[in-house]
């Protein structure tokens, strides 16, 4: 478990997604505007099918990978955040990476946390780089993608395929590192209770 804050100082807690997070995750998806979910899922769906969100509720740390981050103050909210990363079947050194942000905290520096933590639990499982599926006209996720490095590789179906490369991505971050919620979550990971604790259940 990390322990940051946003860049509005609103304390928050970034931990791994377990099984009973199935209806944390419902909850958050939800909450999504339908031009949000649209970003994320390429539909415009309130709901994740069952077999969608089963799949996104069970991570097994190593193939799929998965964080989300709740209010710290507020343990009982919904998931304000979840990033996630599935292991390509076809190249082992790599994985499809995403991240969703509910609405009401766009723009306060969630995406971009939650993104670090992915890519140093990715770094230690050995991934090398991300692919990234985004809709053109997703400009906060082009703009986050960008500011790590990511490179065009392809373009179907009105879908951009983008690929980061994890080590220059941590590069970048860390030169941000005298971001307060960004400092802190380079200073925790690979601690002893990294993933542990009580927060959100």
């Amino acid at each position: 478990m990390i322990e940051t804050q946003l860049n509005d100082g609103t304390p928050v807690c970034i931990r791994r997604v377990r099984r009973e997070d199935e209806a944390r995750l419902r909850e958050g998806i939800a909450r999504l505007s339908p031009q949000s979910r649209y970003l994320r899922f390429f539909s415009g769906m309130r709901e994740a099918p069952p077999q969608v969100l089963r799949a996104l509720a069970t991570p097994d740390g190593h193939d799929h990978l998965a964080w989300g981050a709740l209010r710290s103050d507020l343990p009982d909210t919904p998931a304000l955040g979840v990033v996630h990363a599935f292991r390509d079947a076809d190249d082992p050194d790599a994985a499809e990476f995403s991240v969703a942000v509910v609405d009401e905290y766009h723009g306060r520096g969630l995406a971009r946390l939650l993104t670090a933590v992915l890519l140093l639990d990715c770094a230690r499982e050995g991934y090398e780089h991300f692919t990234v599926h985004v809709l053109p006209e997703n400009r906060p996720a082009l703009a986050l993608a960008r500011s790590l490095g990511a490179k065009g590789v392809a373009y179907e179906g009105g879908v951009s395929e983008l690929s980061i490369d994890i080590e220059d991505a941590l590069v970048a971050l860390h030169a941000e590192s005298d971001v307060p919620g960004l400092a802190a979550v380079f200073d925790q990971f690979g601690g002893r209770a990294l993933g542990e604790g009580a927060c959100g259940g």
